[in-house]
């Protein structure tokens, strides 16, 4: 008899012979980093990806490469493996749902439905509201010119979003009359949108989450980000900003929408804190989030064996904070002097005290391109800022 057979009504515990296995959707670097986690709990991996060369194929057991759609390729992993997760939300829900036949699938191909579109996702925060205490930006569906006639006024200035695909600041534009929706709406090719009323922030926190099959969830110490162009540039934790009645209100509110979701799983929300100090809850992933990647470096548990914890079913992991911690995306550009392509200074990056550098091996750096992270811990966040900062100038960037 198989270990999955076996151990399907509880825990999926790592076993040598037969090895258990854990899948999980998509072959980036969310994946990668979750192959590592759940390699070093004694576990074997196989990824379902597309491309051929992608980073979690590289250190998983197995890369099975196919569409997410590809039935039989569906059927080769849930027949492999006790459980499957995914680490990004725009794989298909129904490929999950299709998985959950013969695999526990955490999370859910409902939860992941209602992240990957933005109506269903806001919908479900007004729902959530009540127990939550927390509401989304005003907003409004956008489909047609019609529903561009009928804006009010009073949610403009605003950014139009697509419904669907968009992250890392793309499909979303900055519009301050209806005459910028239309535009932006025909840019977009008619797809079905999101205009969000823009609200006067003060800064931006992200609550990582994890809720077990059982029912128990835990918080992350709440993390303030800083971004640009859209994409997640500094991750400081704890935020600076952050007081603790904020802190308190935003993990009250995640506890209550990962309980109202019936998730399993590690869940990233997102959150506005206005410059009257009120939350408003603006998206989240169904999987590990580029902020929570502290969590390797500076948690007791990280955001990826939790991960692993809670799709095996095993009891979840300490969520402390041991020290300060500091993150900095690297993207592509800094391997970029002018039009010449070099490899980083590295060497002095990793001798600045306390850091911890994460290559997501890519081989192609472009602009643009997430390809890492760099981490400082310190004993205090004042140091570890300060490192940040050095780091900045040797890679050249602007702090």
């Amino acid at each position: 008899m198989s270990n999955k057979s076996q151990s399907q009504g509880g825990a999926f515990l790592p076993s040598a012979n037969p090895p258990t296995w854990l899948g999980v959707m998509g072959g980036g670097q969310l994946g990668r980093m979750f192959a590592h986690a759940a390699q070093a709990m004694g576990f074997k991996v196989a990824v379902l990806e597309p491309a051929v060369h992608c980073p979690a194929g590289e250190v998983a057991e197995r890369l099975i490469n196919a569409d997410y759609t590809d039935s039989i390729a569906l059927g080769q992993l849930s027949a492999l493996c006790a459980a499957v997760t995914t680490e990004f939300e725009n794989v298909p829900a129904d490929s999950m749902n299709l998985l959950a036949h013969g695999s526990f699938v955490a999370p859910a191909g409902s939860c992941v439905s209602i992240a990957q579109d933005r109506v269903l996702e806001k919908r479900f925060f007004v729902e959530c509201a009540p127990l939550s205490g927390v509401m989304p930006a005003p907003h409004k569906v956008i489909a047609s010119n019609e529903d561009i006639d009928a804006i009010d006024d009073a949610l403009l200035p605003g950014i139009l979003k697509t419904v669907r695909m968009g992250y890392d600041g793309k499909g979303q534009v900055r519009v301050k009359t209806r005459e910028d929706v239309r535009a932006a709406f025909a840019a977009m090719n008619g797809v079905t949108c999101l205009l969000e009323k823009m609200l006067p922030l003060a800064y931006e926190v992200s609550v990582l989450t994890a809720r077990g099959a059982d029912g128990q969830s835990v918080v992350y110490p709440i993390a303030e980000n800083v971004h640009r162009d859209g994409i997640l540039f500094t991750t400081t934790v704890p935020g600076p900003n952050v007081t603790a009645e904020c802190a308190q209100r935003a993990q009250d509110a995640a506890r209550a929408i990962v309980a109202q979701l019936g998730y399993v799983g590690v869940l990233c929300i997102e959150f506005f804190v206005l410059e009257d100090g009120s939350l408003v809850v603006n998206e989240m992933a169904p999987r590990p989030h580029n902020s929570g990647h502290y969590t390797i470096d500076a948690c007791v548990t990280s955001q990826f064996a939790q991960q692993v914890r809670a799709m095996a079913k095993l009891p979840l992991g300490d969520v402390r904070q041991h020290s300060p911690a500091v993150m900095l995306n690297i993207l592509g550009d800094v391997w970029f002097e002018g039009d010449q392509v070099r490899e980083p200074a590295w060497d002095r990056v990793l001798a600045l005290p306390g850091a911890f550098l994460h290559l997501y091996g890519k081989d192609d750096p472009r602009r643009g391109r997430k390809m890492g992270h760099v981490t400082f811990v310190a004993p205090t966040l004042a140091e570890a800022s300060a490192q940040l900062l050095a780091a900045c100038a040797i890679l050249g960037i602007a702090p």
